[in-house]
């Protein structure tokens, strides 16, 4: 097949990726405007925030994943002009992750009283503690958001969560200015202030799409549907049934992320630091080949709706190649740029040599990184979520993880050998999914 027939894809796709693009770069940004104003205030505030966001963004992966399972089951049906089986898909959803959203807020409160026992120094300990909670009372708002972005976006408008997104972050800037700095007669909170405007901005953000919502009839109508549809726990179960092994594998990966942070603070709050400016970068990288990946999602679960298997394929193979371009210039950039890039985070010029070195072995892991994630989008299209579950658990955890504390321990490879377990763990993720995706590919023809 020539490259040729798949530009038509290549427009739609873009279409509608650039607006979940820009919406999933508001989500990763919370972090990095969080990151950079804090990091004015010291290198001990930027790795106790660090420290905070690796623990919390566990839990909260985990709500936003099993979310995640109403876009393709949403998008088959809404697809085959099922408007009504759409609709119970979101009413079943908003009880079933609300619930959900609870007792995750529970279980990661009750993480609050492990973090002693995580290797931490006594100066980040006690930084990263009230930011944290903040960061558990933002979870019921920040699931609620994403039960209506993942329904509106399998019906293929990604426009509002966009808007909405790129609204809040504006809101989170305006009020970590006040309580971080204490401007205008506000308290100087420094990293717990992040956390307050952390809070604000998620707040508002499911509070914002209820507004739009009621403002547009057409919008409207998709809610005043979803009201009359029946609670079914067979539903309940398929939402869940799609969503938790979405969420399990999301979080196989962020937990190797996270715990590779832990060790990371095993050697020190510089690198600890270092290790946060560097991860930053990358998942900005990272979100915009999740926002390909996630329109993805929709395009293939549109298709196969209707079981429209050629251009299923070509709409898929159309986004990995979006994505594997991007990702191999954006590696290009950051190792042509790996000593100015960190200066936007922070000016210690420890915590820049070390980001440095990071950034070189990102550079490899980027295109490994994009690869695995728009393979996971194809595949959740096809609602094929049970087998990359798996994957994932092979790939980062009997993988990545273990290489990562070999590499920097007992090779003594320090700060970057870390980094090479995420590159082998990532490497080990795309081979296989998209292995996956060639056996699916073959089945349905």
């Amino acid at each position: 097949m020539r490259f040729s027939d798949y530009f038509p894809y290549y427009k739609r796709n873009l279409i509608l990726a650039y607006p979940v693009i820009l919406s999933q770069l508001g989500q990763v940004s919370v972090s990095l405007i969080d990151n950079a104003m804090v990091g004015r205030v010291g290198t001990v505030e930027l790795a106790a925030a660090a420290f905070a966001n690796n623990i919390f963004m566990i839990g909260m992966i985990f709500g936003m994943g099993i979310t995640f399972g109403l876009t393709p089951l949403t998008g088959q049906t809404y697809g085959k002009g099922e408007l009504r089986q759409a609709t119970r898909w979101l009413k079943n959803g908003i009880l079933t992750y609300q619930i959900a959203a609870v007792v995750l807020t529970l279980i990661m409160v009750g993480v609050y009283f492990l973090l002693p026992y995580l290797g931490q120094t006594d100066e980040v300990l006690q930084a990263s503690r009230p930011y944290y909670l903040w960061l558990c009372a933002s979870m019921i708002p920040f699931i609620a958001f994403f039960t209506f972005k993942q329904f509106f976006e399998g019906i293929g408008n990604t426009r509002i969560a966009m808007k909405i997104t790129l609204t809040a972050n504006l809101i989170n800037v305006l009020f970590n200015y006040l309580f971080i700095y204490g401007k205008f007669g506000f308290p100087e909170m420094g990293l717990t202030g992040a956390g307050v405007g952390t809070f604000i901005s998620r707040i508002s953000m499911p509070v914002l799409f209820l507004m739009v919502i009621a403002r547009n009839c057409r919008y409207k109508r998709y809610l005043v549907l979803a009201h009359h549809q029946a609670i079914r726990i067979k539903d309940i179960l398929k939402t869940l049934k799609i969503g938790i092994p979405i969420a399990l594998q999301l979080i196989v990966e962020m937990t190797s992320f996270s715990v590779g942070a832990i060790m990371m603070g095993w050697l020190g709050e510089v690198p600890l630091a270092a290790h946060q400016v560097a991860i930053g970068l990358a998942a900005t990288t990272y979100m915009i080949s999740l926002g390909i990946s996630s329109a993805a999602t929709i395009r293939v679960s549109h298709q196969f709706g209707i079981r429209d298997f050629a251009a299923m394929r070509k709409a898929a193979m159309a986004s990995s190649h979006l994505v594997l371009v991007f990702m191999s210039l954006m590696g290009l950039a950051f190792v042509a740029l790996r000593h100015q890039l960190p200066y936007l985070f922070t000016i210690d010029e420890s915590v820049v040599i070390i980001a440095a070195e990071l950034l070189i072995v990102a550079a490899f892991f980027q295109v490994f990184d994009g690869l695995q994630v728009v393979m996971l989008g194809n595949l959740r299209g096809m609602a094929d979520v049970k087998m990359p579950m798996v994957i994932a658990f092979v790939a980062y955890l009997g993988i990545g993880l273990p290489a990562s504390w070999f590499f920097a321990f007992p090779l003594n490879a320090g700060p970057a050998g870390i980094w090479y377990g995420f590159l082998l763990g990532l490497g080990a993720a795309g081979i296989l999914f998209f292995r996956r995706f060639r056996r699916n590919l073959r089945y349905y023809k």
